[in-house]
């Protein structure tokens, strides 16, 4: 790679990393209709074992995609709007909506870390969040 690649790489990091949520969701929609690919993840095909006996898949067992519900806003609501506007990209009367009128879904299919992150810095404002 070239100098001027490199530069360019890094600084398309750089731009994508100054997107919003909603911006970032756009342009995975724009690339995987650009390039005719989806962003999920391959599905693993287990093999059963003969003579009956099941035996469940690990990666069957462990759920890949979580709903995060905002349960109550506790008595900080306007740090409570500001993170969830930060962490989902909505507008100022939307993020109020959600804030105003628990248990509201704030995302659904959010992988894991995603939700934890959610629920870490929700609660760090006083919000009682719930993933399932």
């Amino acid at each position: 790679m070239t100098t001027k690649e490199k530069r360019s790489v890094a600084q398309l990091v750089e731009d994508i990393s100054n997107l919003t949520v909603l911006e970032l969701s756009e342009l995975v929609k724009a690339l995987q209709d650009k390039f005719g690919v989806t962003a999920a993840a391959p599905i693993q095909m287990v093999a059963q074992p003969i003579g009956g006996a099941e035996q469940p898949a690990k990666a069957a067992e462990e759920k890949s995609e979580f709903t995060i519900t905002l349960t109550a806003s506790g008595d900080k609501k306007i740090q409570v709007l500001k993170v969830l506007r930060e962490l989902t990209g909505l507008g100022l009367k939307e993020a109020k909506d959600l804030v105003d009128n628990p248990p509201k879904v704030i995302k659904e299919g959010a992988t894991k870390e995603e939700a934890q992150t959610f629920k870490a810095k929700l609660e760090e404002v006083g919000a009682t969040v719930e993933i399932k």
